[in-house]
């Protein structure tokens, strides 16, 4: 590649990455703008921790990652500067077994709710993360813990997607490209979690 290609090349680049973080942060923005659903949840949370409860997550390829991350910090530790016992949560997408087992035997529509029904419990928190509210498998959860007194809450992207219906509590993403809406998800789960952490300790 000539010289000027690559410095033109470059110069693309650097513009797309600052294009990116831009967005990203504009994003956020508009979220931090309505903390409303934000301190409902964290209320519904709350409230289950109190009561006995866990807080339960699902979702699929990066959001089955960031279930297992914010389930990760409730049960170890989310900072270290704060001394406190191990709180209850899980991710329905941790077992292999059982998620290939349901989605064998009940197909992937029953891969997390399967699960759910046998380890829910009335007044546990779901939440269903899912970039495009469309997730089937997500949708199915979130049924599920609405038959079963479970609260729901939905880390959501686009137009929230048939999710947002089946969801108490939701934050929507009002973006189209997955790889936004999943850095603004786990910054929502981390200021959940933040906040839950500052009320169950403080």
């Amino acid at each position: 590649m000539r010289g000027d290609a690559k410095i033109l090349n470059h110069e693309t680049e650097a513009a797309r990455f600052a294009a990116m973080l831009r967005r990203s942060a504009a994003l956020k923005l508009e979220l931090a703008a309505n903390a409303a659903p934000v301190l409902d949840i964290v209320g519904a949370c709350e409230r289950a921790i109190r009561s006995g409860g866990k807080l339960i997550f699902c979702g699929n390829g990066g959001s089955a990652a960031d279930a297992q991350h914010l389930a990760t910090e409730l049960v170890i530790r989310l900072r270290g500067a704060v001394a406190r016992e191990s709180w209850p949560a899980m991710t329905l997408a941790m077992d292999t077994s059982a998620v290939t087992a349901a989605v064998n035997d009940f197909g992937v529509e029953e891969m997390f709710a399967r699960p759910l029904r046998g380890l829910g419990r009335a007044g546990d928190v779901l939440f269903g993360i899912t970039t495009s509210g469309r997730s089937v498998n997500v949708l199915h959860a979130l049924q599920a813990a609405r038959e079963m007194g479970i609260v729901t809450v939905g880390f959501l992207g686009g137009d929230g997607g048939a999710a947002l219906p089946l969801c108490d509590f939701a934050v929507v993403v009002p973006d189209s490209e997955t790889a936004r809406i999943q850095e603004c998800h786990i910054t929502l789960g981390h200021a959940v979690l933040t906040l839950l952490e500052d009320r169950l300790v403080g």
